[in-house]
């Protein structure tokens, strides 16, 4: 059980709310779950939420691999919410269990993934486990296989989601699929 209680969806009056819950829905991440905590303060919840789903869904990074880092943070972040979504789109691309767990466990000796894939994960793994190795030396790998915009993608993604995991762990929630 979550330690904030979820707003009763008639409770939220807000018709820009609903839209962004239906859109979330289609997309799978986050659930109406994230977006009903979050409504008892609807302004900062919507530019929240409007962020994840720009960040996440759009972009020239593949969403797969956008996907394997967000579970990757909420696994390092112990976040159950987060880590136990899936989003529809990347399923549907072909992204499943196995690939999500080499991407979160022993990715480097993984064939599932190419270099840049690895380049990518690492530098979400190192963000979250200690960032002072993410140095020029680190820069340098990244532009062999990201551009500047791809690698500011890639960081902007990793920041959003690394905080909302850490505030979403403090709530114990679980997505409702899994609830």
């Amino acid at each position: 059980m979550s330690r904030m209680s979820p707003l009763d969806l008639a409770d939220i009056k807000d018709p820009e709310i609903h839209d962004l819950i239906a859109e979330c829905e289609e997309f799978g991440v986050p659930d109406r779950l994230f977006v009903q905590i979050f409504a008892r303060q609807p302004e900062q919840m919507k530019g929240m939420l409007r962020a994840m789903l720009v960040s996440h869904r759009d972009g020239n990074v593949d969403h797969k691999l956008k996907e394997i880092i967000r579970i990757q943070l909420a696994r390092f972040a112990e976040d159950p919410y987060f880590a136990n979504l899936r989003s529809k789109k990347a399923m549907a691309d072909g992204l499943n269990e196995e690939m999500i767990d080499a991407g979160c466990e022993d990715y480097e000796e993984s064939d599932l993934f190419t270099e840049s894939e690895k380049v990518a994960l690492r530098f979400a793994e190192q963000m979250f486990l200690d960032s002072t190795k993410v140095d020029k030396i680190f820069y340098d790998e990244m532009h062999k296989h990201f551009s500047d915009p791809e690698i500011m993608e890639i960081g902007a993604f990793i920041a959003l989601f690394h905080g909302i995991h850490m505030v979403m762990r403090t709530f114990n929630a679980q997505p409702l699929a899994a609830a």
